[in-house]
């Protein structure tokens, strides 16, 4: 492909610190960007540009943001513990809820308008935005990492590599049910339709699924990605599998880094990865096989994510721990857009 395949939002319009979250609109190219400069960024990504829409400054730094019924809306959540609905139309902002530690991760299921957080108190709230149901909080055994969501289900990847599978349709009715309180936010229990430990030895850093609701990847800090299916089935449990990845031979040694990103493909239901080591690869989950791998980023690869039809795949770059570097340098933190070709992230057919 040619170089004009893969371009870089300009310098002047890029988050002043490290990027945390990258996340493209459901029915456009429109990208948010969440930053520890304590913004939220709204681009709009064509062929080979990305201008800056607006920016929306938070009291904090912004650990993750998500889109929800439409482009117009966005909820984050940051180190201020709150959850935050915006409207990108007019910058207005609210408060829907407050965990009693930092907010970390976001999820939106359209079909439900059901907004998740997890936070750093071993916490989910749900927030409910079809109606006028106040959130409500499942307590979990130990602290989200990662968040993500099908159609149907909801993966939970905490500390201690304990993995929780719940089924939304159980979920939003628990929610619909709790009863109304004097708190600001109702408590209810639900059990996990599954609970799973992670086949990776060391603690999990990002977990996506699968586009047709059949499974999940999960990955670690540890150079290492899993792959599994839902089906609780011996004959489908038999195929899941994990692999090594994100690894450099340096003077000799090999030198292992965290796999800090996960997306799968809308379209093929591949699945790209994002590591420590500034390297972005593209994995067929069924073939078991790697598609393709990038050109070395400007920085570690911190958050990816697809564009709904597929053409786009945004990669957040910002320096890490395994950089070894304490200040960011300047333009060490960029958001750079790879325009896909047709057969760019096409799987291949399993031997």
């Amino acid at each position: 492909m040619s170089s004009s395949a893969q371009f870089e939002i300009p310098e002047n319009q890029n988050p002043a610190d490290a990027i945390s979250s990258v996340k493209f609109a459901p029915h456009s190219n429109k990208l948010l960007v969440a930053s520890w400069d304590k913004h939220v960024y709204l681009y709009e990504i064509t062929s080979g540009i990305g201008t800056l829409i607006n920016k929306f400054e938070h009291r904090a730094p912004v650990l993750d943001v998500c889109f929800g019924k439409d482009d117009d809306e966005a909820f984050s959540c940051g180190l201020d513990w709150d959850v935050r609905r915006i409207d990108l139309t007019t910058g207005a902002q609210n408060v829907l809820s407050t965990h009693s530690a930092p907010a970390n991760r976001l999820v939106y299921s359209n079909t439900l308008s059901l907004l998740i957080s997890a936070s750093w108190d071993s916490t989910l709230h749900f927030h409910s935005l079809s109606g006028d149901q106040i959130p409500a909080s499942l307590a979990l055994p130990s602290k989200a990492f990662s968040l993500s969501l099908t159609p149907t289900k909801l993966v939970v990847a905490m500390a201690s590599r304990a993995l929780h599978i719940y089924e939304l349709s159980n979920l939003h009715l628990l929610i619909s049910e709790s009863s109304a309180t004097d708190s600001a936010i109702n408590t209810i229990e639900a059990e996990p339709w599954q609970r799973r430990e992670s086949s990776l030895k060391y603690m999990t850093r990002a977990v996506a699924c699968m586009p047709n609701d059949a499974g999940y990847a999960s990955s670690s800090i540890e150079g290492r990605v899993a792959v599994e299916w839902f089906d609780p089935s011996n004959d489908s449990q038999a195929r899941k599998y994990a692999f090594k990845c994100h690894r450099q031979t340096v003077d000799g040694v090999d030198v292992v880094y965290p796999v800090n990103a996960l997306a799968f493909h809308p379209v093929h239901g591949t699945f790209a990865s994002g590591g420590g080591d500034g390297i972005v690869a593209i994995w067929d989950a069924v073939a078991k096989r790697r598609i393709r791998q990038y050109h070395k980023f400007p920085a570690s690869v911190a958050a990816l994510d697809f564009s709904t039809d597929g053409k786009f795949l945004a990669v957040a770059c910002s320096p890490g721990f395994e950089d070894g570097k304490e200040d960011l340098g300047e333009g060490s933190v960029s958001v750079v857009i790879r325009e896909l070709g047709e057969v760019e992230a096409k799987g291949k057919a399993a031997k």
